[in-house]
């Protein structure tokens, strides 16, 4: 089954030749190959940590900030997975009562609450999906630095046509 239609009205074929429609077209369906292995991916992680996908951001995030020495808030968590105070609070709670996260007195604030991944759960996501992530630099460092270039620019210019246009833009929440 083909997932794009080659003879969609909507798409300039001016000045391409047949051979190169039909490369773009492999382009794209490689592409959709490549989002479908990520999603899958990303469910069996969550499968695999037994958590949903605000939980799963919130622990990247911080991971990623304790690798770079930064302190991580609850209000932190909130604007990096875009949710509310009270949503915050339960998000966090869930990820204390199940182990993945502890509570730390922020060094200068007595107020304030730092986060921290514990040992037992950055170790398994180290063990997963870090592995996974290593396999993804591994496909990458094999290409030509040039061709590394190229697919920069071609990600670039696939994320600013998949920016939402139109009435997709009053309704993507940016």
């Amino acid at each position: 089954m083909h997932y794009f239609s080659p003879d969609s009205d909507l798409i300039d074929r001016s000045g391409m030749s047949q051979d190169e429609v039909d490369s773009c077209f492999r382009v794209l369906e490689a592409l959709r190959r490549w989002q479908t292995a990520a999603r899958e991916l990303s469910e069996a992680s969550k499968r695999y940590m037994k958590l949903n996908e605000s939980d799963m951001r919130a622990i990247r995030m911080i991971i990623r900030a304790t690798e770079q020495g930064m302190l991580v808030t609850p209000k932190d968590i909130a604007h990096e997975v875009g949710i509310s105070s009270a949503s915050t609070t339960k998000l966090v709670d869930r990820l204390v009562d199940g182990g993945h996260l502890i509570r730390v007195p922020h060094p200068s604030d007595r107020r304030t609450m730092c986060l921290q991944v514990t040992e037992s759960t950055r170790r398994s996501a180290h063990d997963t999906i870090g592995r996974q992530h290593a396999r993804r630099f591994t496909a990458v460092a094999s290409l030509p630095a040039a061709d590394r270039e190229a697919v920069v620019r071609f990600l670039a210019a696939m994320t600013d046509a998949d920016s939402p246009q139109g009435e997709l833009a009053a309704h993507s929440g940016r």
